[in-house]
């Protein structure tokens, strides 16, 4: 959409006449960014400069559209450091990046309407004859449904739909017969096949000339995609349909979004990032609104707006009032489990994000809006683009930028909504960096790293789809536009789709589904649109007023917003304390508590008690703060009861000196060899790798081959150390933490994530072990040298694992004593809970929450560490794809607190200590029968949960 700030409002009126509203609603906009814009003392941009700057947006259009146009048509795209076009199968594969690359001259076809919105009516002509002439949709060719969907298809869609506008004007494109769309329609045919699933959810790649599935396909065996890949098609295919008559499209796409609606987590309302599309499970469940999501979300809001359902709107709100209570901690938005909500999944934030303060706009939702838009604008200007992935301490995580327009894109939404000029000065860094930084002879070349400038000959299509169009919106007048904005709504890709489409060809019911999932609380929904007198006062300091606090936030050590307690202390910004960040032994975090009137009570059993008093609070402010994070404590207490375990996979000792009697409780990876599908498991005698840390290459290959290869956690991706030993020839992985004294019995188990790309080439099998069970290993080592291990889904029988081979004479001798241990288990078995009572009350003794009675005082019991037991929980979902901690500290499976103050901030101690500490190095080795003793409630413990087939 071009102006709103809530397009989701029809001015008060819930029926299909929403057109004229919508129009009302985008000039009361106008007219409250005009009055702030002429505000005495705001600063304003004058209309040379801003002239000038929109003929320097053209002027590099031009640059980078004639030298495609010279250099690579009919080629996808152009590679502006060599001067040609990039062919799919002559240039290396770049691995999912060239599923967007089809042979169809995407890049012509993705510009078609910016040449229109630019004024560019001749060359948009031009461009449309060679389209109607070359481009071939017919190829032997692999490509990805999402990214042809937003780019060809709607480039198709945006293309006919102003090639119809021109015609109807009179002077430009008489000669036009809808091809263009003849073409769409041909293509969303082809698209077609990939709906071919039971969910309805498409497969994420279809061969454009054999579809899925059969062989000259190669493809249709995927089993996953993302929420966003197969959320991202109802525009486009409802715009298809409604062109068309053909409702088949739009139905196809309305099908898929109410699965994804049907499968979101019920508790907290949100959605994973990648779903398995014939069973619906969520495959990756940490949600954020990024990459993997992002126009998911858009999409529900868009459809609303394009098509007038009211069901779209109502998942839209709900999904968004969750998003604003989990993910965004003002100014970051953290990607939170969807189990788990209160507690982060990373301590990173991807560049995709970008766009959503300008969907904060379209909701209406402004002050939000201006904050992370500048937390944003602050890491450009230090980086001069923004990182494709950055940490909440704003270092480069991704040090990528292939020149992504989403940030432009909020720039021109924050700027029609509030008017402020300030946005236009932004507008003008972005040209400057990409004149000083990116522009090349033959075009603008992608950053491959921000830090040292260094290009990649790489200038996607998108960049001219909507990077030119967003910033030459941005400071054009409506005079200088050959036709309205405001009648079309933009695409996630800024392809132009109008609005008089919700009227045409409605052959879809659109019965409001959305309440057989949930019921909806009503006050979550706008039906009428907002007072802009409100929205945004007149007063030319508005948005500079929610800016300022964060105007040096990534110039500090740690992005901070202005709590409460702090504000009315004048000691300087600090963010509000949140439950997931709170540490029990950190003497800030305590101050905190005290100032907001909340008390901690050791209690005998090692757990603490948090008892609220309102009047104690330092200010009625304080008060509150104080029972907003009583509320959070509660409700993270609520969500680790709610929560199970995962299966736990198996280590077991094969030889010295258990022989398989003690099996260690050991987490999975969500890649390599699925320990599940291979009942056998992969059995070899083990050796400690060097570098210990595994994020090198490995120095002793001889000692490791054909082994698995033992090492410890941190400095580096888990699926990096997965990929060094498999190439120094390691059969297995086994992960130790250093956490010291951490343990399975006391923290829930996690999976190992990847690295965000493709680990199919990892094939070895990835195990994760405690300290105190890695330990075992270790000391075993210490003493027999040679040890071996089976890695297994599951503990297996002597028999089993001894068949075929001689059985030790020193395994048969010991077998009274085993005899004997086995009398004791089973006699201990009738006095111990089920694996899951067990499991139940572990959890319960780390946060046990206790609902407040009386409006004056909360109370909550939990682990002295409130932050390591939640942290830890969160890891049962699925670990960060980074092992982002250092070592030695306290929790090793936590996440990093969204804000660390300063670099020398005391770590957290254990707070409880072992009644036998593991064995050092140095220490004496323990004889086999003390090991045996201490580990023989693990052994009993892992027997149970065979027996409950775990």
């Amino acid at each position: 959409m071009a102006l709103s700030a809530a397009p989701g409002c029809r001015a008060g009126e819930r029926g299909p006449r929403w057109r004229r509203p919508w129009k009302l609603l985008a000039l009361g906009l106008l007219s409250a960014s005009s009055v702030l814009a002429a505000a005495p003392g705001a600063g304003a941009m004058s209309r040379e400069e801003k002239r000038r700057l929109g003929n320097q947006v053209l002027e590099m259009f031009d640059h980078a559209y004639s030298n495609y146009m010279e250099h690579a048509y009919p080629a996808d795209e152009l590679m502006p450091l060599t001067c040609r076009g990039r062919v799919r199968g002559q240039e290396p594969s770049r691995g999912d990046v060239d599923d967007a690359l089809g042979k169809f001259s995407l890049t012509l076809i993705d510009t078609l309407d910016t040449l229109v919105v630019l004024n560019k009516t001749k060359e948009f002509e031009e461009a449309v004859k060679k389209v109607i002439k070359d481009v071939n949709l017919d190829n032997d060719i692999v490509v990805s449904v999402f990214e042809t969907n937003i780019r060809v298809l709607g480039g198709l869609l945006g293309g006919h739909s102003v090639a119809i506008m021109l015609k109807e004007k009179g002077e430009y494109m008489q000669w036009y017969n809808g091809e263009l769309l003849h073409m769409a329609k041909e293509l969303g045919y082809k698209l077609l096949p990939a709906f071919n699933t039971t969910s309805g959810l498409p497969y994420p790649r279809v061969n454009l000339k054999f579809g899925v599935r059969h062989p000259e396909a190669r493809t249709g065996t995927e089993t996953d995609t993302c929420t966003a890949c197969a959320g991202t098609l109802i525009l486009e295919f409802a715009a298809l349909s409604r062109f068309t008559g053909t409702s088949i499209f739009e139905e196809y796409a309305r099908k898929a979004l109410d699965f994804i609606w049907e499968k979101r987590q019920r508790s907290s309302n949100l959605v994973g990032v990648t779903i398995n599309i014939h069973t619906g499970d969520w495959v990756r469940k940490d949600s954020g609104v990024g990459a993997g999501i992002d126009s998911y979300y858009e999409y529900l809001l868009k459809a609303y707006v394009l098509l007038g359902d009211d069901s779209f709107l109502e998942r839209f709100n709900t999904h968004y009032d969750a998003i604003m209570r989990y993910i965004s901690q003002p100014p970051l938005l953290l990607d939170v489990h969807i189990h788990k909500p209160m507690l982060n999944a990373r301590t990173w934030m991807d560049s995709l994000l970008a766009f959503f303060p300008g969907l904060q706009v379209l909701k209406g939702d402004i002050r939000p809006a201006i904050e992370t838009h500048e937390m944003l604008y602050q890491v450009i200007k230090k980086h001069n683009f923004l990182p494709e992935a950055f940490t909440t301490d704003f270092r480069v995580h991704w040090a990528q930028h292939p020149l992504r327009p989403e940030f432009a894109e909020s720039t021109y939404f924050l700027y029609k909504a509030t008017g402020d000029p300030y946005y236009l000065e932004v507008g003008k860094t972005l040209i400057e960096n990409l004149n000083k930084y990116a522009r090349v002879p033959c075009g603008f070349a992608a950053m491959k790293d921000v830090r040292t400038g260094s290009h990649e000959d790489r200038m996607d299509s998108f960049f001219l789809a909507e990077m030119f169009k967003y910033l030459y919106l941005l400071f054009a007048d409506k005079e200088d536009m050959i036709f309205d904005i405001e009648d079309y709504i933009f695409t996630t890709e800024a392809h132009l789709l109008p609005l008089w489409l919700s009227t045409t060809n409605q052959t879809i019911s659109k019965k409001n589904t959305s309440t057989e999932y949930t019921e909806l609380d009503d006050s979550n929904f706008d039906w009428t649109c907002p007072n802009t007198q409100i929205l945004f006062p007149n007063d030319p300091m508005f948005a500079q007023s929610i800016r300022e606090p964060l105007k040096n936030v990534v110039d500090k050590s740690c992005p901070r917003g202005i709590s409460r307690a702090e504000e009315s202390l004048g000691s300087g910004p600090k963010p509000p304390l949140r439950a997931r960040d709170f540490m029990a032994s950190n003497p800030e975090h305590l101050e905190i508590l005290k100032k907001m009137g909340v008390s901690l009570i050791h209690l005998k059993d090692g757990r603490v008690q948090l008892v609220q008093h309102a009047v104690q609070a330092a200010s009625s402010l304080d008060a509150e703060d104080g029972l907003r994070f009583m509320q959070e404590m509660i409700e993270l207490s609520s969500q680790q009861q709610k929560e199970q375990q995962l299966p736990p996979r198996a280590v077991q000792i094969v030889s010295h000196p258990f022989f398989g009697r003690v099996v260690l409780t050991a987490g999975p990876a969500q890649f390599g060899m699925d320990l599940s599908k291979h009942k056998a498991g992969t059995r070899g005698f083990v050796a400690t790798i060097k570098p210990y840390n595994g994020c090198s290459e490995i120095t002793n290959p001889e000692a490791v081959k054909e082994k698995i290869a033992l090492m410890q956690r941190g400095q580096c991706m888990f699926a990096e150390k997965a990929r060094n030993i498999q190439k120094a020839g390691a059969i297995g992985g086994i992960v130790i933490d250093d956490n010291e004294g951490s343990s399975s019995d006391t923290a829930p188990l996690f999976q190992m994530a990847g690295d965000g790309k493709n680990t199919d080439d990892i094939t070895i099998p990835m195990l994760f072990l405690f300290n105190k069970e890695g330990n075992i290993i270790l000391d075993a080592i210490r003493e027999y040298e040679a040890v071996e291990v089976l890695l297994s889904d599951k503990a297996k029988d002597r028999a089993t694992i001894f068949k075929g081979k001689m059985i030790p004479n020193y395994i048969i001798d010991s077998n009274l004593e085993m005899e004997n241990m086995d009398q004791k288990s089973s006699e201990s078995d009738a006095h111990k809970p089920n694996s899951e009572e067990a499991s139940s009350d572990s959890q319960d003794a780390g946060a046990v929450a206790e609902e407040p009675e009386g409006g004056g005082e909360s109370s909550a019991v939990g682990d002295p560490d409130p932050l390591s037991a939640a942290s830890t929980a969160s890891a049962s979902v699925s670990m960060a794809q980074e092992d982002p901690h250092t070592s030695g500290s306290a929790d090793a499976s936590a996440p990093e607190p969204a804000c660390t103050p300063g670099d020398s901030q005391p770590q957290e101690q254990n707070t409880q200590t072992e009644a036998t500490s593991k064995a050092h190095w140095d220490s004496k080795v323990q004889p086999m029968e003390s090991i045996l003793a201490d580990w023989n409630e693990d052994i009993e413990a892992f027997e149970m949960m065979e027996k409950d087939e775990l």
